[in-house]
């Protein structure tokens, strides 16, 4: 089994983060990249534009957002395979993500598919 959590990147890192993985397509607005302890960014993991914009971060579409997003990932399995090495090698793996709701985000629909699917 691998620990995996989620956390927004705005929040400062901390040494239980473990590796840190931002995992949203386009960067955070307002960081700078050299102000961020980040180990990798795996910007393929992150919802198609398409369904990013169907969501909208609308807890009321959460279900149908994750089902959605967990097609697409069992769709893109070589996009999954360098997180998958990571949760293999490391022993601690935090998923970052930029979104205001800490329930209802890609990084959480990601951790949840891993934990299904591991």
């Amino acid at each position: 089994m691998f620990d995996i959590a989620t956390k927004r990147i705005y929040l400062p890192a901390a040494a239980g983060d473990g590796c840190r993985v931002l995992v949203d397509r386009l960067w955070p607005r307002g960081l700078k990249k050299d102000a961020v302890r980040l180990d990798y960014w795996l910007r393929e993991l992150a919802p198609s534009d398409s369904l990013r914009k169907c969501f909208g971060h609308e807890p009321a579409k959460w279900d149908e957002f994750r089902r959605r997003y967990h097609a697409e990932l069992k769709a893109n399995k070589a996009a999954l395979a360098p997180l998958r090495g990571l949760l293999q090698k490391q022993k601690k793996v935090t998923l970052l993500f930029s979104a205001k709701d800490e329930e209802h985000n890609n990084a959480v629909a990601l951790a949840e598919y891993l934990r299904l699917r591991h």
